[in-house]
């Protein structure tokens, strides 16, 4: 008996008062179902091809909304050092 393996028992349970589809126990983000690199179990060549894919067919007003977000947060930086911008003019 010391050589056979015990094996977990399986049980089908069904919670009592779910009325919807699927399984309620998974756990998944709400946009995982807009994410080419979400989901699948690849390897990392294939997240790193579908990330530049992504990044390749993104949205232009995307891009444009986040370049000025970060230009706004880079001001917002230099406003909190102090920078002195008057070191770009020439005299």
């Amino acid at each position: 008996m010391g050589f056979l393996k015990r094996t977990n028992k399986k049980f089908d349970y069904q919670p009592r008062y779910y009325k919807g589809e699927g399984n309620p126990f998974k756990i998944e983000h709400k946009l995982d179902q807009f994410r080419t690199t979400a989901g699948k179990n690849k390897n990392l060549k294939g997240k790193f091809h579908d990330a530049i894919g992504d990044l390749k067919n993104s949205d232009k007003k995307t891009n444009r909304t986040l370049i000025i977000i970060i230009s706004i947060l880079v001001l917002i930086f230099l406003y909190i050092i102090d920078f002195d911008l008057s070191i770009f003019i020439n005299k």
